[in-house]
């Protein structure tokens, strides 16, 4: 007996944990506040050096409401608002912005603006800094540009920390990127110890709250998941290492997407349990529109994993108002 032409196809059942915390962050919060604020405030356009976070939703989202993402100040028209990103900058763009007597709100977020002022404290005690990052990440960018050119070497590996040469081995400090993967900074930190023992680190980790809680929660739920997807950005440095934890944690099959239209469904085949999870700077609606997306093809049952809640709070500071004339 053949099955009507019309009956529906029996789907297959998928469960879908939800890795807790996920997306957005305080920092990431305060920063796009700080951008719709000053376009309610000062109307459009309002102009911002740079992604305001690494998320497109995020930055389509804000061009929508009339902000213009440019790359650098001298690309800011005079008379007009601009916005540092959350990423922090080097002290040369302030500097450029009130050369130019431009109005200017600061978007970093406070978590690497103390990376910041660890690094001058350093530098001004005459120790050399060896910043633990990653080349041309903005972040690493901002921190170097804090101090003189030369005041602060990068590595980015501990085969990196093998190679350094430094002028006075009793007379170091280290920093390092808020959004490193926290396994692979410690073995980095560790070497370095190991190689230099006067060495001066922060008082308290670098690594923000917030990469930490969610590579902790993308590695619980890959333990678990036959595949597991991280929502984000390509350029978002905490996105790509959660994918990096999410195989170090026993699930070699996962994937960064920044929406669902991205899914190969294909990496699905097979899959029972699927690890879902967003970076700090990734919406939770594209989030739910990965789970929507699997709700058309597989019978979901969805679980929340939800390791700690997050109740961090930076509040955004006032936007400068226009000169009078």
């Amino acid at each position: 007996m053949h099955k009507d032409r019309d009956e529906p196809m029996t789907r297959s059942p998928l469960t879908i944990l939800l890795a807790g915390p996920r997306g957005f962050c305080a920092g990431v919060d305060r920063a796009i506040e700080i951008v719709e604020k000053a376009l309610e405030e000062h109307g459009p356009p309002v102009y911002v050096r740079h992604e305001i976070v690494h998320n497109r939703h995020v930055v389509d989202a804000l061009r929508a409401k009339g902000a213009v993402f440019v790359d650098e100040v001298e690309e800011v028209p005079d008379d007009v608002l601009v916005v540092f990103s959350a990423h922090g900058v080097p002290k040369r763009v302030p500097a450029e912005a009130r050369a130019r007597n431009l109005l200017y709100a600061d978007a970093t977020c406070p978590l690497v603006s103390k990376v910041h002022r660890e690094v001058e404290r350093h530098h001004a005690a005459g120790r050399q800094v060896i910043l633990v990052g990653h080349q041309g990440h903005p972040e690493v960018e901002g921190t170097m540009g804090q101090v003189p050119d030369e005041a602060v070497v990068l590595v980015e590996s501990t085969e990196d920390v093998d190679g350094l040469e430094v002028a006075d081995a009793a007379n170091l400090a280290f920093a390092t990127q808020t959004t490193l993967s926290v396994a692979d900074t410690a073995s980095i930190v560790e070497r370095l110890k190991e190689r230099f023992p006067h060495i001066e680190g922060p008082k308290r980790e670098d690594i923000c709250y917030a990469t930490t809680n969610r590579q902790q929660a993308v590695a619980e739920v890959a333990a678990r998941a036959d595949a597991v997807l991280v929502v984000g950005a390509p350029n978002s440095s905490n996105s790509q290492r959660l994918v990096e934890v999410a195989k170090q944690s026993g699930c070699p099959k996962a994937w960064l997407i920044e929406t669902a239209a991205q899914i190969d469904w294909s990496w699905l085949d097979g899959v029972r349990t699927l690890g879902l999870t967003a970076g700090a700077s990734a919406p939770e609606i594209l989030v739910q529109g990965v789970v929507e997306a699997c709700r058309e093809r597989y019978e979901v049952e969805a679980e929340e994993v939800t390791l700690t809640t997050e109740n961090v709070i930076f509040r955004a500071p006032p936007v400068p108002t226009r000169r009078a004339s």
